[in-house]
């Protein structure tokens, strides 16, 4: 049985995430803001980088050793250039890149230890062809793609893998709340596939990555978009 950390869980993609490999036979240690009284969760701001340490130091004491690490927390804001503030910069800075940086630092001491790892990185078809109104988001996820990229070269002869999911506009309850009708409408006119990704796809995704079958897959930036990425 291999042993996962997860963060960002309960939600959307992460929710799917967890379900998807627990019902695989894989033991997961989750992670998010929202309170639950599970043994293998902690409610923890990740946006607080120093709480890092804490998740990686609290899982690795519940699962007694990090085989996977997907970081998939992460949060978006809309704003025009004008209209960036210092401290809504830093806390999306701080959760969607400094985070998952040091989380993946820390696994990999114990990674390489065993000469077996799999990281995977969910980052956003944002941060491969940008998003007007969406600058710090999107540059996050492009230095995640970067991280991904010089991690796997950095880690390829232990064994371990390193890749990253750029999904596109994905079906969540968020999602659907955020947009009205018509906006819905537009979106769905400009993606190649007429549809939004359902967070199953991202987790089946996850599964394979993750799994023997992928082995030879590191370094890897997969965007699983419908077609959005390709151009009008």
């Amino acid at each position: 049985m291999k042993n996962v950390l997860l963060t960002g869980c309960n939600k959307g993609i992460g929710f799917a995430i967890k379900r998807e490999l627990e019902l695989s036979g894989y033991q997961v240690f989750g992670a998010a803001r929202t309170e639950d009284d599970q043994n293998n969760y902690l409610s923890i701001d990740l946006s607080v980088t120093s709480n890092a340490k804490k998740l990686y130091q609290k899982a690795r004491d519940f699962l007694g050793n990090i085989d996977i690490l997907i970081n998939n927390a992460g949060q978006f804001f809309y704003s025009s250039v004008e209209e960036i503030d210092k401290d809504s910069a830093e806390k999306l800075i701080n959760l969607n890149f400094i985070t998952p940086c040091l989380l993946c630092s820390y696994v990999a001491k114990d990674m390489k230890k065993n000469n077996f790892g799999r990281i995977i990185n969910i980052g956003s078809i944002s941060g491969v062809v940008g998003e007007a109104y969406a600058s710090v988001y999107s540059a996050t996820k492009a230095g995640l793609g970067g991280l991904t990229k010089s991690l796997a070269l950095e880690l390829a002869q232990y064994n371990i893998t390193v890749n990253q999911i750029n999904p596109g506009w994905v079906e969540t309850n968020l999602t659907n709340n955020a947009l009205d009708k018509e906006e819905r409408s537009q979106i769905l006119n400009i993606i190649p596939q007429r549809r939004f990704i359902e967070p199953i796809e991202v987790a089946k995704l996850c599964k394979y990555l993750i799994s023997d079958d992928a082995k030879g897959l590191t370094g890897q930036l997969i965007n699983l978009c419908a077609g959005l990425s390709c151009g009008a």
